[in-house]
């Protein structure tokens, strides 16, 4: 790569920030074009993202369908691969290609200045004509306001903080949000806690998920997650507007599967009352730990330029923020199809972003007449 660099300071014509799927992808393509970047990635080893979640975590989608570009997952076509092996192929598939992924680096603001787009971390800076955000949507643990009542003597962990059940004390244990990630934490916690799950399921994939359906039933599920549920068509747009405020449909661990496992299933957690969750149907429950599987809240306060609504998210249009020149996204739910922030579907926004990175070379000298112009700088 051409970037060039004095002691604080690196310039580059692109800046991608996050080292995951959805980064290493958009990387692939920027590389294939012999353009000067820098991957910048926030946790200390490529792959970390996965590597940090719970230890039974498997991906959804079978080997076959969860390769990125230029690059086939290895191993059993039909299997569904482990959070660590997903790891290590991110690990090994920017080697491959060689990616100019800096680790350890966590990026605390950007900015437009002069002309150009401004990223520091620890006292350094990156200025480049573009900049590619990958960390995702949804990327900040979110728990309700009043979880901060619960008694001190009650562990309280996020999913995403969530490793396995040795974590736990003794007792019974509360996993609030009926999702894929509290579906699949209750079944395994049943296994050596009382556990019960509060909420309601939004829906379930009518299909039993393994070997079989990898075969047979999720070749579909894909096509119309790529191809059908998208922007492009009616139904799509209709369906995206949908998922977009509503959960997912449980996918692997079924309501009944919870049941006969001997999970709980309660109404939903509405409060506190001394210092006990305390359900819809207004029983308290009295429980030694409790799980939040709430999901995730958009935390894009760093990036200082007029690119997100009022609840924080990305105004872009496939990954394109027209309003900010040189701005992208990457790896967000929905960007254009059902499966975008899944590793199935990331290779085709990353390809489109490319191109339309690719199209979009600009100046110095023009950025700044355009900052000057639509007055956003």
């Amino acid at each position: 790569m051409n970037a060039t660099r004095s002691a604080d300071v690196t310039t580059v014509d692109t800046v991608v920030i996050g080292g995951g799927q959805a980064g290493l992808a958009i990387g692939y393509f920027l590389a294939k074009q012999g353009r000067d970047f820098v991957i910048l990635d926030t946790h200390e080893r490529i792959g970390d993202a996965w590597r940090l979640r719970w230890d039974s975590l498997r991906l959804f989608t079978p080997a076959k369908y969860d390769g990125l570009p230029g690059m086939r997952f290895p191993g059993d076509r039909l299997g569904f691969p482990t959070k660590d092996e997903v790891a290590d192929y991110l690990e090994s598939y920017a080697a491959r290609f060689q990616l100019p992924v800096q680790t350890g680096v966590r990026v605390d603001r950007v900015r437009f200045e002069d002309g150009c787009f401004i990223a520091t971390a620890d006292g350094h800076r990156w200025e480049s004509n573009n900049v590619v955000l990958t960390t995702g949507g949804q990327h900040a643990p979110k728990v309700p306001e009043f979880a901060a009542r619960l008694a001190p003597d009650i562990v309280q962990l996020h999913s995403s903080g969530y490793r396995n059940p040795a974590q736990l004390p003794t007792g019974p244990t509360l996993v609030v949000g009926v999702g894929n990630s509290g579906a699949e934490i209750a079944r395994e916690l049943i296994q050596t806690l009382p556990t019960s799950l509060a909420g309601k399921a939004a829906g379930e994939l009518p299909i039993h998920h393994g070997r079989a359906a990898a075969r047979f039933a999720l070749p579909v599920v894909r096509f119309l997650g790529l191809h059908v549920l998208t922007l492009r068509t009616p139904l799509g747009r209709q369906a995206l507007a949908t998922l977009g405020v509503h959960a997912d449909p449980l996918i692997r661990t079924k309501v009944r599967d919870l049941a006969d496992a001997g999970v709980s299933l309660v109404p939903r957690v509405t409060g506190v009352r001394d210092g006990r969750p305390v359900l819809a149907d207004g029983r308290v429950c009295e429980v030694s730990s409790v799980i939040w599987c709430t999901g995730y809240r958009n935390e894009f306060d760093w990036v200082e330029v007029p690119a997100f609504d009022e609840e924080g998210r990305p105004r872009h249009h496939r990954g394109v923020v027209r309003s900010v020149p040189g701005l992208y996204v990457l790896g967000q739910e929905l960007l254009f199809a059902a499966v975008s922030a899944t590793l199935p579907g990331i290779g085709r926004d990353a390809a489109y972003l490319a191109r339309q990175l690719a199209a979009g070379a600009r100046s110095p000298e023009h950025r700044r007449v355009a900052a000057r112009e639509s007055q956003w700088a």
